[in-house]
């Protein structure tokens, strides 16, 4: 049995809401540890604003569509982000990691939006390719942000980590 195109649009939209939530839950965990990287924890907490109104849009999107989010698909993407947050704290160069692991998730983000551009547009559902536009293009924003300011994370972990008795992991 084939499924339409309206059908894996709903079905999308559910993901997307559910990556939004793995961002949102990955991006607290990431803020609350950070302590010697202002400007990194300054920008997560700020991509976490973006992140709640980008579940606020998403959420619109599913209710003019009649779609209910997916509480597994939400709760798994819940469980994903906590589990790459215990992964990252037992590492030594957690805060070099967390930005690498940071800079690949917006990447993921922006093929998922472009994706969902392109799937609302054949669904008939302008408003949403339109919602969908806004989100990719903070995601952007954050990607190259990220990509930009990798180096000088790297560098601020390798200074911190050749000093006598300073924590350089977070």
């Amino acid at each position: 049995m084939s499924t339409t195109k309206i059908e894996n649009y709903h079905s999308w939209l559910r993901d997307a809401h559910a990556m939004e939530k793995q961002a949102e839950s990955m991006l607290s965990k990431m803020a609350g540890r950070l302590e010697h990287y202002p400007d990194l924890k300054a920008r997560i907490e700020q991509h976490i604003e973006e992140t709640k109104g980008q579940l606020e849009l998403l959420q619109g999107v599913l209710d003019r569509n009649g779609v209910d989010n997916s509480t597994l698909k939400d709760t798994m993407g819940k469980m994903a982000a906590f589990g790459q947050a215990m992964g990252g704290m037992t590492a030594d160069d957690e805060v070099v990691k967390g930005a690498i692991s940071g800079y690949v998730f917006e990447q993921f983000e922006i093929a998922n939006y472009t994706s969902l551009i392109a799937a609302a547009e054949l669904a008939g559902d302008t408003e949403g390719a339109r919602v969908f536009e806004q989100i990719r293009q903070q995601e952007v924003q954050m990607a190259e942000w990220c990509l930009t300011h990798l180096p000088s994370v790297t560098e601020q972990f390798l200074v911190r980590d050749a000093a006598s008795g300073v924590e350089a992991k977070k």
